[in-house]
């Protein structure tokens, strides 16, 4: 029997670990979701990004904290429903951008 878990995210102690750190530090690692969404943008184009965002975004505004920052919200609404192996590179590609520009992990 597979185990469920309360959140998206749960699954994959790394992804778990980017959420958090967009949660907790989402001034500082704006930048890095811009660079997230505008290779997403080269892929599919930013009218199908949009448009994906418009349908995916709650309609009273949303109550969740990454609904504060559009950049953020894209994004964390972007690794919600992408496959999990997607999930799982983008995690790993979000830390080594993150390491490569400097920025200490909290482990």
């Amino acid at each position: 029997m597979a185990q469920e878990y309360k959140r998206w995210y749960d699954h994959d102690p790394l992804l778990l670990k980017v959420i958090n750190m967009l949660k907790d530090y989402k001034s500082e690692l704006r930048e890095q979701a811009e660079i997230f969404l505008k290779s997403i943008e080269e892929k599919v184009s930013k009218e199908t990004l949009e448009r994906f965002y418009a349908m995916a975004k709650p309609l009273n505004g949303g109550k969740r904290w990454y609904d504060e920052d559009e950049v953020i919200s894209k994004t964390v609404e972007l690794l919600r429903i992408v496959p999990t192996d997607v999930q799982k590179r983008t995690a790993e590609n979000f830390i080594q951008a993150l390491k490569s520009n400097g920025i200490e992990l909290k482990e």
